[in-house]
């Protein structure tokens, strides 16, 4: 941080007598900071500007306790130095509220950006993937609603926004306008997460679908029931499945079912476009996380960063407090140019990318693997906050180092298991046979939808020729 500050100020930055710890993406007073890129317009990016969306996130968490704080510091920021990034969804949480800022540059050369940033309800959940949210906002409620001056002001000058339309201002369909391939790549993820937390909406697959007139997503939803921290993860883990665009069905799922898909997502049969789905869990995935920040807890215990590598389907979460001050070694270790045994993230990524050869099978071995360790992880948590919080009375120092220990033990503990689990998946499916017990292997085909595809495709070619006998078998008797 110091080295930005210097870049920003010059040769004599401000003092500044404390920066906040920071694990990952939440710091030591439980505020966490998630992003993710929407782009928007080309013409509105900044390349003379100096601050890119994680310099912001980083700065934000090492000098603000709060997420409306956070929000403050961040685009009085973009107004002094300039904002470099793309438009950019940016969702900020500490242990009373939650928030997301929408952020987009205002062109080469030039200082500032437009954004808008709005408070999720308690007890409402919000939802953003790759393309603006916001649309309609309050522009005299502060306590749940900012935005810059220029917001609307600068969509008019720019021809993004016409008064005269009668149609109330939207930023995203100024600054991230909708078409049919963003709402495909975009909304089907949030239509999928809102739809999951709250099956009692009934909400319609139109809009991610481009048609005419459909309704857009909401910003925030209230679910069904309060979700838990292993709902959570569960929402982070999604191929469609069970519904009609389920991407472990169909030929292009291959004979085992796997809902993964090679880039580039879009291609061309006969000169007209298509596209593949693109899911919540994705193989492109290098990390993600479900953050807790729990206001009824010390600092020190309240905030946790549960951390996963890899694809969110097949990842395993690992919980870091935020008061530690060492990370499990395996996460810290990887080239993308060498693989390692010893780095958590090659591990990762060798049980998912060999799963794919017999996925339907291999995926139940992985998610048991998961289930184990992340049950474990949450069961125990009581017990290790309440050590926790008693040693906080007497000895805080002894509390951080109890709650390092405990996250990096956990971190390796899973590293080793997704070793072994992927040797097992070597042994146990080696050669496409399925051996439950070494030394007893087994012939296990195709699933019959797929031998029928097979057949429909190719008719004739592998169909074997009905049984003829000399003699009818009733003669043979005789």
């Amino acid at each position: 941080m110091h080295v930005l500050e210097r870049q920003i100020k010059g040769t004599n930055p401000p003092t500044r007598a404390h920066t906040y710890a920071v694990v990952g993406l939440i710091n030591e007073h439980q505020l966490a900071i998630s992003e993710t890129t929407y782009g928007g317009r080309e013409e509105l990016y900044n390349p003379d500007g100096m601050l890119h969306y994680w310099n912001l996130m980083q700065l934000a968490l090492q000098r603000c306790k709060t997420a409306r704080e956070a929000v403050k510091l961040m685009t009085d920021l973009v107004e002094e130095y300039g904002y470099r990034s793309p438009g950019e969804s940016i969702s900020i949480a500490d242990t009373n509220e939650a928030w997301i800022l929408e952020i987009i540059g205002v062109g080469p050369g030039k200082k500032g950006a437009a954004w808008v940033a709005m408070r999720i309800p308690d007890g409402f959940i919000s939802c953003h993937a790759n393309k603006a949210r916001i649309s309609t906002f309050p522009l005299d409620d502060p306590d749940n609603c900012l935005y810059s001056k220029n917001v609307i002001q600068f969509a008019i000058e720019k021809g993004y926004y016409k008064p005269s339309s009668s149609q109330p201002f939207s930023y995203c369909e100024a600054y991230c306008p909708a078409t049919p391939t963003n709402q495909r790549y975009a909304d089907t993820r949030v239509w999928s997460m809102l739809r999951r937390a709250a099956p009692s909406m009934n909400l319609s697959p139109d809009y991610h679908r481009a048609v005419e007139g459909a309704t857009p997503y909401p910003l925030w939803i209230k679910p069904d029931q309060k979700l838990s921290l292993e709902d959570v993860f569960a929402l982070m883990r999604d191929h469609y499945e069970g519904t009609d665009f389920d991407m472990t069905k169909g030929i292009d799922a291959g004979p085992y079912g796997s809902p993964l898909r090679s880039r580039p997502m879009g291609w061309k049969v006969d000169g007209a476009d298509h596209a593949w789905e693109r899911p919540i869990s994705t193989q492109q995935t290098g990390f993600s996380f479900v953050s807790q920040s729990r206001g009824h807890l010390p600092n020190a215990v309240g905030g946790v960063y549960w951390y996963g590598v890899d694809d969110t389907y097949t990842t395993c979460y690992i919980p870091l407090y935020c008061c530690i001050d060492a990370l499990p070694p395996s996460f810290t270790i990887g080239s993308l140019d060498k693989f390692s045994w010893d780095s958590a993230w090659w591990n990762f990524n060798f049980v998912a990318n060999f799963a794919n050869l017999r996925y339907r099978d291999m995926v139940k071995d992985i998610l048991a693997v998961q289930k184990d360790l992340e049950g474990n992880f949450i069961a125990v948590q009581p017990t290790i906050e309440k050590t926790a919080i008693d040693l906080l009375q007497t000895d805080p120092a002894l509390a951080a180092r109890f709650l390092t220990d405990y996250s990096v033990t956990r971190g390796e503990l899973v590293t080793r298991r997704w070793r072994e689990l992927g040797e097992t998946l070597i042994r146990k499916y080696n050669d496409g046979y399925i051996q439950d017990k070494p030394g007893d292997a087994r012939e296990k085909g195709y699933e019959d939808e797929w031998h029928r595809m097979v057949a429909k495709n190719r008719p004739g070619q592998f169909k074997l020729p009905e049984k003829k006998n000399d003699k009818p078998e009733s003669k043979l008797v005789d």
